[in-house]
This record gives structure tokens, sequence and C-alpha cells, in this order.
């Protein structure tokens, strides 16, 4: 049995994820409380794979995730786009009118807050370190009178059942989460996806140089995301996903960019999800 690392607790999106990702098996799940101690499971081998969320179509990218890639050397091996699903549960045998507190994480508040006061204003929401934490402890602690929002997995884990399911407020919400697993090996013909990192001389026109060659090479940029470069006034580490038709174009593309950019990075060639 694969054993996964995850930011979050049992039954949270992360391990909806894994799930998603592992199709073919029932991941054993590495509970980590950050992103940082993610990482560290796999350095100290009580993992053997993680899975990390990098971007939301709500909320946009994780900053502090895009420097972890390039801080860790570890290679993204694959994606998942997950829906998410935001559901509504309590301990069985009650009904709406019953629940009075209802615990979840802040983005899940963010995100369902007008279903509560829209259909349920009488309720009181807290915010908690995580969904599916919330729903263990309604289970673990038999709370009555109180609810949790998290995923349906969370509510088939621990026993609770659904009052009300997708209550989240935009239904195009999908969050982005990256594979980390150095025993996957993905085929060459398979790559059609990559991760790099690098930096531009501080002069004008220097990106627009690297995208306009890119574009040549039928390069599609489905993300470009900078971030600043310590102790560097004004220079950026730019982070870039590409995906292509050709891994032989692919190369190319990177063999013309490289002299125009320093201390490039791949942070992984994989086989892309959409």
């Amino acid at each position: 049995m694969k054993r996964i690392a995850i930011q979050g607790y049992k039954g949270c999106f992360h391990e909806q994820a894994a799930r998603a990702f592992y199709a073919d098996e029932v991941p054993d799940i590495v509970e980590c409380n950050t992103f940082e101690d993610l990482y560290r499971a796999l350095e100290a081998g009580v993992a053997d794979a993680a899975v990390m969320a990098i971007e939301n179509t709500l909320s946009g990218g994780l900053l502090h995730n895009f420097e972890l890639l390039r801080r860790y050397d570890r290679k993204v091996k694959g994606e998942v786009y997950l829906r998410i699903r935001q559901n509504l549960m309590a301990l069985p045998g009650q009904s709406l009118r019953d629940i009075h507190e209802v615990r979840t994480h802040y983005m899940a508040i963010n995100q369902t807050r007008a279903f509560f006061e829209r259909e349920c204003p009488w309720i009181h929401l807290v915010e908690s370190e995580d969904t599916a934490k919330s729903a263990a402890d309604v289970a673990e602690k038999k709370l009555k009178g109180v609810g949790a929002v998290a995923s349906e997995l969370a509510a088939e884990l621990f026993g609770l059942e659904i009052l009300r399911s997708g209550i989240e407020t935009y239904k195009q919400n999908y969050t982005r989460f990256l594979v980390f697993d150095d025993e996957m090996e993905v085929p060459e013909d398979e790559i059609d996806k990559a991760s790099i990192c690098f930096t531009l001389q501080h002069k004008p026109g220097s990106l627009a140089h690297i995208l306009t060659i890119l574009s040549f090479y039928d390069m599609n940029l489905t993300r470009i995301q900078s971030l600043p470069i310590p102790g560097r006034e004004w220079q950026y580490f730019f982070y870039a996903d590409i995906k292509f038709g050709n891994y032989e174009r692919y190369q190319q593309a990177l063999t013309a960019i490289r002299p125009l950019i320093e201390d490039l990075d791949i942070l992984g060639e994989f086989k892309a999800a959409l």
C-alpha cells in the first residue's frame, strides 16, 4: 500500500485528490500539519509519495507552495484537478433545524456563506483548522446540534449524514494538485506538460522575448507566476507551466531560451490531467 503524504487530515480534499490519482489502490494517508511537513515526510522515508495543492480557480495560486517547489528537490510526476464540493453534515438522525453551530475551515466558510445566510441564518459559523478535522470532531465527540462542512469522503469515513450537498456558492470551483512520486516513471511519449522555474536579466523586454520564443515552438503557456528573489531588488523567479504536443519541440524550445535565462530549474515533466 502506497503511503501518501497530504497536508491536512484524513477525509480532506487532499485525500480525495490522492485517491483520484491513485485510482487503482486505496492509499495509506500520512497526515501532515504543514506543506513543509509534507516534504519532510518524503525526506524521512515515512511517505512514498505526496499530493500538494498548487492553485484554485477562485483564490488563485498558493504562492508559498510555488516557493517550496523550488526549494525542495522533488520532481512533479503528475497532477489532479478536483471539483471542490462542500457539504453540510452532522450526526445521523438530525434535521437542518436541529443544527445551531457549524465548524469548518475559513476558506469553506467563504465558499458557503451565501447558503447559510439564505437557507439557515440561525446557524453560527465557527472557523476551524481543517474541514475534515471538523467532521472528525463532530463524530468522535458525538456533538449533537453541531455540524461540519467538508467533503463527501469525510462524511463517509466518519459516519456522518449529509444534510445538504453542494452548498458552495460557485460551482466551478476546482483545485489543482501536484503529485510527487519518485517511484513513478512517466514514459517520454506520454509527457505533454512541464513545470519550470527561471530568472531573467533585469532589462526591458526580457520576458516578452522568452514568451515569443515559446510561442514559436508551439508551447502553450498555461500558467506563469512571479515571486520576488530575496535580496535582489525588483528581480523575480518565474514559474511557468507549459503544455505541448511534441516532446522534441519542447526540448528544442528549452534549448532556444537557455542562453536568455538564468537558473533554469525543471520542476517536473508529466502527463497533463486536462
